[in-house]
């Protein structure tokens, strides 16, 4: 009793730290999500408080639907509901083709990276850094190297308005975000790489094995836990993506993600920023729960499995 007892006062200072950072904002964003906007009474002609809105700051969201003259209408085009849609689904398809391109790169960069030569070392610090290189500076980066008489166009000899147009502007933040974050995706994969047994290799060389038959048959299996969790962390890290799509393109909409629209409306002051606030966190927490899920138990499984081959 006395060592719960001791446990527990070194643990409350940082669950009541974490009460106030992180507990009050979440319960404070969601009270807000459930208020209307102040603003203008149509009976009176006066300025009144906003008062409880029930779900109506949701569904302006998720079912694409407002208010003109007491009925329900479909929203049209630009307005709340569709510009949530085409958030998420400019999320998703950024998170999905980043996520896979830099898992690729990165485990071939990794596999070289692990190898033992002359210079390695050297390889391995120039390899990191775009990932030391902030963000913002990134993007500003990329942002000249796009624009209509940049690098860019001149090498291709092509005159393709990169940061204006809808799929052009969209590869190019593709290709910033891969070129930025490919390096952290091959130094926790490189991690995995080296915690593998070399006499695993040794033996499958006498077996006789071809390169990448080990490739396939070893090291694949065996690095399986350590790519489960660079894809959790980097999905989770590409769903919120924020600064770089929102630098290059200056608010172009085909690039607009969900963390993007939050931020503009949260500096509109509404109290449907709250709701979608809540949404989008909802739905983060949704995926990174059903990842955690599938890939954990794979990655549970594979360790067993490990374990039973030794």
């Amino acid at each position: 009793m006395r060592k719960s007892a001791k446990a527990w006062v070194f643990v409350a200072p940082v669950l009541l730290a974490l009460a106030v950072v992180i507990g009050y904002p979440v319960v404070r964003a969601v009270w807000m999500s459930f208020q209307k906007d102040a603003g203008l009474d149509p009976a009176t002609g006066m300025f009144v408080e906003g008062g409880g809105a029930g779900f109506s700051n949701y569904t302006h969201w998720l079912l694409q639907q407002c208010q003109a003259g007491g009925a329900t209408i479909s929203c049209p085009t630009g307005t709340l509901g569709s510009q949530f849609w085409a958030a998420v689904g400019t999320t998703l398809f950024f998170t999905v083709v980043t996520v896979t391109l830099e898992v690729v790169i990165g485990l071939g960069m990794a596999v070289v990276m692990g190898k033992t030569f002359r210079g390695r070392a050297l390889l391995r610090a120039a390899v990191l850094i775009p990932w030391a290189i902030p963000t913002a500076v990134t993007a500003r980066l990329w942002e000249f190297m796009f624009q209509y008489d940049g690098v860019v166009n001149r090498v291709f000899g092509t005159s393709i308005l990169w940061t204006s147009d809808e799929w052009p502007s969209r590869f190019a933040v593709i290709a910033a975000d891969v070129w930025k974050t490919t390096p952290f995706m091959a130094l926790l994969i490189l991690a995995g790489l080296q915690v593998i047994p070399g006499d695993v290799y040794e033996a499958a060389k006498v077996d006789g094995a071809s390169a990448w038959q080990r490739f396939v048959h070893v090291t694949l299996p065996l690095l399986k836990p350590a790519l489960l969790v660079a894809v959790l962390f980097r999905t989770m890290d590409a769903l919120r993506m924020y600064d770089l799509p929102a630098i290059m393109t200056l608010g172009n909409p085909s690039t607009q993600t969900m963390s993007i629209l939050v931020v503009d409306q949260v500096r509109q002051g509404q109290n449907s920023a709250a709701a979608l606030s809540t949404i989008t966190f909802l739905l983060i927490f949704a995926i990174a729960f059903l990842l955690v899920k599938v890939l954990g138990a794979n990655a549970v499984r594979t360790q067993e499995e490990q374990r039973e081959a030794h």
